[in-house]
């Protein structure tokens, strides 16, 4: 049984074009306050049909990859049997077939174990919904 359960709803202001999203911060800043020098899991969940969560390297062009990539399998046109919202929005309601709306991360000692290169991502397509919800569990 966990000692600790703690968790926490953040927003997220993406903007009005695709984006990935570094939450790696945040996700630092809700384990330095909740998670102590515990061992667990930290669990990061996105509550939209239409966004992802992904752990990559940014800064480095990865990010700009990434999205490159998305636009190559999900091209926004109108191919979409979903139509509403802008031109190609059935294919952000796609992405979470590819980007999971989740990722479960290890914590060691209070501190979210990445690797040298990793990031917390939050991947948004959706350009008609510019500010996002991000829910952070810690249980440990």
């Amino acid at each position: 049984m966990a000692d600790r359960y703690r968790s926490r709803l953040i927003d997220v202001s993406t903007g009005w074009v695709e984006s990935v999203y570094d939450i790696t911060a945040k996700c630092t800043a809700f384990l330095h306050e909740e998670a102590g020098k515990a061992d667990g899991l930290l669990n990061v969940f996105v509550p939209h049909a239409t966004a992802g969560v992904a752990v990559i390297e940014t800064g480095a062009g990865s990010d700009d990859d990434l999205l490159a990539a998305l636009q190559d399998l999900l091209p926004a046109d109108d191919r979409w049997q979903h139509r509403h919202g802008s031109p190609g929005h059935g294919r952000d309601h796609v992405l979470p077939a590819l980007v999971p709306p989740h990722a479960t991360l290890p914590v060691v000692r209070g501190r979210l174990e990445l690797g040298t290169w990793q990031s917390v991502v939050l991947v948004d397509t959706n350009r008609d919904n510019p500010r996002r919800k991000v829910r952070l569990t810690f249980l440990g």
